[in-house]
This record gives structure tokens, sequence and C-alpha cells, in this order.
């Protein structure tokens, strides 16, 4: 057993309002074996330890708390999974190879029936590469297996709609019924259907509009808010129950200031819940639909940061008690004083740790728990307060522990203007004095996403195997405010990959940095900015890998053409042909003389295996050096487990050739 799991049983001692034990038979078919690392030296884990898909996801109660549900990895198989607590029988419901589909979500719809979100990669008849959606269930109350849900009726000419999992509302006070939007009717604009979900009959309740491509209900179901997009700009209209138009509520233009985004209705329907700027940073209001004057109500900001995330539902109350903030840190907020109360013996309970309630019973008395920490990549833990016991269940990445994980230490530097960036450094276990490691600068995809803090399995990988791991949140990055953010548009391989640069001479200067041995890689995005690196400033890194990076943006425009949120594409990247020209590694491979790894899938449906195809060429034709691997059936997301796996073998015999 894991010293850390000693830790906790001494803390139950100390904390009686939660006690904290390990269960080991219970739940022994979903435990895994653990990897011990030595103290007095690290030993390095197989990559598989990083590279599998996690060993356990997804955590769910039943509304009444009898069973739970979950995700487990089977060799690289995702099977849903639900064990009753009542009976100890266990169920595999769904298997999911992420190949031929892939297991989005599943909800407890009630006691009986879990819902099953599928996603199927396809093609169309011109071979452009999407993916379909669909909907299953499983009744627990019957013998019948999964089933799907809803789909075309084949009638009336209906349309065999592409996306068909968005549910709008689980109509908590109509346990056997979901409402969801589909365009069965009109492609692009969905109609709403109440759906029984015992029966698996559907009734249309609001027929679609030209203007609405989604819905928002209201927590009795009512569909009340209509979102609406007109090349760029976003309209939002407003509803009675009874389906009547009362008025407009709030229009704006993508990556504009005054964007509203829409989290949900409280229990009072006449109460919404946006997402808007307050002094230049994204913090959360409640608004009252019926102030015609529609004044905002602060209800949560951040004088440095932005508040993202969603809103949290009391299952007793339906009311909103706090919001969800993402990954990392303490990423939940309550107002509800038994939500704090709760969170507050948590919090002793399991001290310096992350500690999340995924899940909750309707009653509030169990809950799920997931804790993560600077030596933890995260364990899952189901939770009593009647009895006052914590439990473990499962942890994500078995094979990690306190003597393998790598520390995470917050950081920020000066970028060449002044700027400051903030980041993310992972150093190797172990004592470095009068030591010079390798490094590695690892930007995240987007551009306009972030690096939050928590375990980042490419960058855990790259630490146990030696390096230094940087990961800037450079400007362009989502998180630090509207500016910050917004000097992502049309700024490809301009300031925001300077930043990467001087993240690099940052690291320079660090005494355990071999400022010699320094390259850059990354994915999607990431991947073109190690590309550009190469263009740009082939003299601070040693070399370049990029998984399914873009290579080429006049690309990306030309292959927006096809889809229907291409002027938002264009708005946000550009459509100068010369700017695009000069921003695209592509046309610079001449210029680049340092090593370049590419990998990409060929079932990439974000950026095409084109684009890596054509660099890959161009590289050759001037005779450089470069490893290019194609990765049949991968896509941007490595979804399978071995062609993770495979993406990270290649990256690590790559860095070790060049750094080591």
């Amino acid at each position: 057993m894991r010293s850390y799991y000693r830790q906790i049983l001494k803390l139950s001692n100390k904390y009686p309002d939660i006690f904290v034990c390990i269960i080991l038979l219970l739940f022994a078919f979903l435990m895994a074996s653990v990897a011990i690392a030595s103290e007095d030296k690290l030993v390095p884990l197989p990559i598989s330890a990083y590279g599998s898909l996690p060993d356990t996801s997804q955590v769910k109660l039943s509304p009444s708390g009898d069973s739970i549900a979950m995700i487990k990895n089977s060799k690289g198989t995702l099977v849903l999974m639900t064990y009753s607590f009542k009976s100890g029988k266990k169920r595999s419901l769904f298997q999911a190879d992420n190949k031929e589909a892939i297991l989005k979500w599943f909800k407890w719809a009630n006691d009986d029936i879990l819902l099953v979100s599928a996603s199927y990669p396809t093609k169309s008849a011109r071979s452009i590469k999407y993916s379909l959606t669909r909907l299953y269930k499983y009744d627990l109350s019957t013998p019948k297996g999964l089933e799907l849900l809803v789909k075309s009726s084949g009638q009336n000419e209906e349309h065999n709609a592409q996306i068909q999992d968005r549910i709008i509302s689980l109509l908590p006070e109509r346990p056997d019924h979901i409402l969801m939007s589909i365009d069965y009717d009109i492609p692009g604009k969905p109609s709403i259907y109440d759906i029984n979900i015992r029966t698996n009959k559907r009734k249309r309740v609001k027929k679609p509009k030209r203007f609405a491509s989604s819905w928002y209900a209201d927590q009795q179901g009512h569909p009340r808010i209509s979102v609406g997009r007109d090349e760029t700009k976003v309209i939002y209209k407003l509803y009675d129950i009874k389906g009547k138009k009362i008025r407009d509520l709030w229009s704006y233009k993508v990556f504009e200031k005054n964007k509203v985004n829409i989290m949900g209705f409280d229990i009072n329907p006449n109460i919404l819940y946006i997402r808007a700027l307050h002094n230049g940073r994204d913090a959360i209001f409640k608004v009252d639909l019926s102030d015609k004057s529609l004044k905002r109500e602060l209800v949560l900001a951040k004088k440095k940061r932005d508040v993202k995330g969603s809103l949290i539902y009391s299952p007793k109350t339906h009311a909103v008690v706090g919001i969800s903030q993402g990954s990392g840190d303490d990423n939940k907020t309550y107002w509800d004083p038994e939500y704090l109360a709760l969170k507050k013996s948590i919090n002793k309970a399991l001290p310096k740790a992350n500690n999340s309630i995924i899940s909750m019973s309707k009653d509030l008395n169990k809950y799920v728990l997931y804790s993560s920490s600077k030596t933890s990549a995260g364990d899952y833990y189901l939770g009593d307060r009647a009895s006052k016991q914590l439990l473990h269940l499962a942890s994500r990445y078995p094979q990690i522990n306190e003597g393998n994980y790598a520390r995470q230490k917050k950081v920020k530097f000066k970028a060449r203007d002044g700027l400051t960036i903030h980041g993310y450094l992972t150093v190797p276990v172990g004592d470095h004095k009068g030591k010079q490691l390798p490094a590695i600068v690892l930007p995240h995809g987007g551009p306009m996403s972030q690096t939050r803090a928590g375990f980042h399995y490419w960058a855990q990988l790259f630490a146990n195997r030696g390096y230094v791991v940087f990961q800037p949140n450079f400007r362009g990055s989502s998180g630090y405010g509207y500016d910050f953010e917004m000097a992502a548009i049309q700024a490809w391989g301009e300031a925001m990959q300077d930043d990467l640069q001087d993240a690099a001479n940052w690291l320079m200067k660090r005494k355990f940095v071999d400022s010699e041995r320094i390259c850059i890689g990354g994915g999607s995005y990431g991947g073109y900015a190690a590309l550009m690196a190469a263009v740009k400033h082939g003299d601070t890194f040693k070399c370049a890998a990029s998984f399914a990076g873009v290579s080429d943006l006049e690309l990306i425009i030309s292959r927006a053409q096809k889809f229907s949120n291409r002027a938002v594409i264009e708005k946000q990247i550009g459509t100068d042909s010369d700017k695009l020209e000069a921003a695209s590694p592509v046309n610079f491979a001449e210029n680049i003389n340092i090593p370049i790894l590419l990998i990409h899938g060929t079932e990439d449906r974000v950026v095409d295996v084109e684009h890596s195809r054509d660099m890959a060429e161009e590289l050759e034709d001037y005779d450089k050096e470069f490893r290019y691997v194609e990765i049949e059936g991968a896509n941007h997301y490595l979804s399978v487990q071995k062609h993770r796996i495979q993406t990270l073998e290649e990256m690590l015999t790559f860095f070790d050739k060049h750094l080591k």
C-alpha cells in the first residue's frame, strides 16, 4: 500500500468528522497494480504508465446512491461499467475502441437508465471527414442491452441528423423523459423533442426556427432561449413558457468585448447565469429575465484570471450552489452552506490536495470525490456523510505515485516587450545540484486555450526520462483576460511565437538547465509553434517535434469553406494571403536547419494529415534532417491507446537522440 494511503489513515484519526479508509476487496475489480519508485533513485516507468488511457474515469453515482457507474480501461478498450452496492452485481454496458466508436460521455437519467453518447468517425460522398453522434440507453431494470434511443424515422423526408446526442434538459421532475434538440426537419436548425426514455417514443414540442441553431431550457423543462448565428454574429432570443417570443436578449460578434455566454438557469425560471467581461476578465453574473434592462448582478470575479467553467446544481433542490472552474487548483467555488461545510471537512481529511465533489446522490448523503495533488495524478473516493466514511475507489494512473510524480511549479517571466507570461515548470524527481538537464518547451494547442495546473501525461513522461519541461501560457492563451487572449487573433507566428523563444531564454538562466540542450514540441497549434520555432528560432532550439501540427494556414482557410464555421475561422486566422503565407512553416522548409519530427494520424478531423505530408515533402526537397511518422487510423486527440503510446515512443526517441 502506498505511503500516501498510510498518510490518509493517520489523518482519519486526527479528523474523525470524516473517517478515511481504503477498500481493497469491495472494489477489487476497479483496482490496478501500483509501481513504487525507489526512495534513493527514480526508476523510469514504462511509457504505457503515462501513455495508456486513464485506468478509471467519469465516476458517477445513481440518483439514489445505490449504484455507481464509471469507465474502465481494459487493455485500451474503454468499458462502461456499473456496480450495485445493494446486490454486489456489476455489469459491462458498453465497449468502445475509440477508433470505430468513441465513448464520449454518459449520464444517469434515473436510477435504472443510463444515457450513453458515442461518436462515429465518417466521411461524406466528397470525402470530407466529420463525426456522427448517437445517443443510447441502457435500462438496468430489464434484461435488454444497449439500445439506440433516438433515430430518424425515415418518414416525411426527415433529415438523418449528424448530431443526435444533444440533451437540453433531463427534466428532473419527469425522470422518464428528457428534452433533446435535433435537426431532423431542417439541417442545422433543430426542433425540440420530448423523449420518453422508457418507450423510446418522441414528441416534437417545438418546430425549428430559421434563426435558431441551439436552445437553452429552464429547469422546468421549457425551451426559453434560442441561440442563432449569422456568419460571426451571435443572437440570443427569449421565449415564455408557452413558446411565444418575448424579445431579443443580446447580440454580439465573436471575439468582441460585449460577448455573453449563457451558463444556465437557476431554479427560478427568471434567473439566468451568464459569463461576460468584468474589468477585462470573464466573470459570472446573474440576470433577472423579467427585468427589461437585464441588469447584471456580479456573482464571481477574479482580479488576475478569467472565471470559466460550468454551474454546479444541487441534485436535491436543483438550485445553483456553485461554479466548477475546470481542472487544476481548488476548482470549485460554493456559496451553499451545506456544500461549504462538506468541502471544509474533506479538505481537513485530505489536506494539500485539490478536492472536487464530482457526483452526489439526490439526498446529498453519498458523493464521489476526485482528489489530486502535487504528488498524485488523481484518485476517486466514495464518500458517505451518514457514516462519515471516505473510501478509496480507484486511481486514474495507478503506477504514478508520490515517489515518481515530478513536481509542477507555477512560474512567470517577462517577454521581450515586458508582458508577463505565466507557465508551469516540471522538474524531474531527485537532487539536481551541480547538474544541467536537457529541457523541452511544450506549448499547448488552441492557441486560445491554456495549460492548467495538474497532471499532464506528456510533461510527466518527459520529466520521468530526465527532461525539464516548460509549458508557457504564451499571449493568446485563455484565462488571463480579454486583451491577452485576443493577441492570438490573426497573429500566428508573430509575438506569441516570440514568447516561446523568450520562454527558452528564461530556461537558459536556470542553473539546472543546459542552455545548449533545449528542444520544442507540441500537438495541434503546439505542433505548429514547434515548426515555426524551427523556422524563426533555430539558433535557440536544437530540435522540434510536431504532432498533428498545422503547417499551412492557407490550407486551413481553404478547408474551412466546406464547414458552417467558415466565417469564424476566417476572422480568427485572417484572409490576407500574403500574411498567411508568411506565417506558414511549409513555405520556409529551406530555412530550417534543426532536426524535425512530424507525426500525424490519417483520421485527423481537426488538422488534416495533408499538413504534415506537405511539410515532409518540402523538407525532403531541401534535403533536411527529419522523420515523418504517419499513424494509420489515429485522430487528432490520440483517443486510441496504442496510437498515444506510439506517439510518445517516437517523441522520446527523437528527444533522446538530439538532447542526450
